[in-house]
């Protein structure tokens, strides 16, 4: 149990350390006011719907968990530039139920919605109303590693994140704690 603990761990901090490689180029949209922004938005979901820090922590990890499932089907169908493209469309800010029914089928959206629940304890229509935010703001995360000029080229952000050891734990959330306290917030 203290090698998978200890593998998922590093594996976090490889997508977050693709994270701040992409900060660092020039050539890919990531910028500090990007993080900034996703942790902004997280927190006034927090407040919005008064859910504590560790339930919108838990619910991120989540969210990250079924978006690989269905980003890697998706890649698996049609390769690397629809799945990068279906992120362009739907990262941000802003709430999208068009990303969620882009991404996950009823019975899917209805087990995601289940296990935040038993997770965190909040209510489901609490969860339905945060989802069309915090999936975007998953996406968002992801976009950092696009290349600017060539949508085709490699993201190293997604296949990071795509390509992590298989063990299902991906973990957004500490991706978002590291971004916070990179960022000293």
């Amino acid at each position: 149990m203290k090698t998978l603990a200890f593998t998922t761990r590093i594996y976090q901090m490889s997508l977050f350390n693709q994270i701040l490689q992409a900060l660092d180029n020039p050539e890919q949209t990531a910028s500090k006011e990007q993080l900034g922004s996703i942790l902004d938005t997280v927190q006034q979901i927090g407040k919005d719907y008064q859910a504590p820090t560790s339930d919108l922590e838990s619910a991120m990890s989540i969210v990250g968990e079924f978006t690989r499932s269905a980003l890697q089907s998706q890649r698996s169908q049609g390769g690397d530039y629809p799945v990068q493209q279906l992120i362009n469309n739907f990262a941000g800010n802003q709430s999208s139920s068009q990303a969620i029914e882009s991404l996950f089928g009823n019975s899917k959206l209805q087990e995601m919605i289940e296990q935040v629940s038993a997770r965190t304890g909040l209510n489901a229509g609490v969860i339905q109303g945060m989802l069309p935010t915090l999936v975007p703001l998953v996406l968002s995360l992801l976009k950092t590693g696009q290349n600017n000029r060539n949508l085709k080229q490699g993201n190293p952000v997604l296949n990071s994140f795509l390509d992590s050891d298989g063990d299902g734990d991906v973990d957004m959330a500490d991706a978002m704690r590291m971004a916070s306290q990179y960022l000293s917030r």
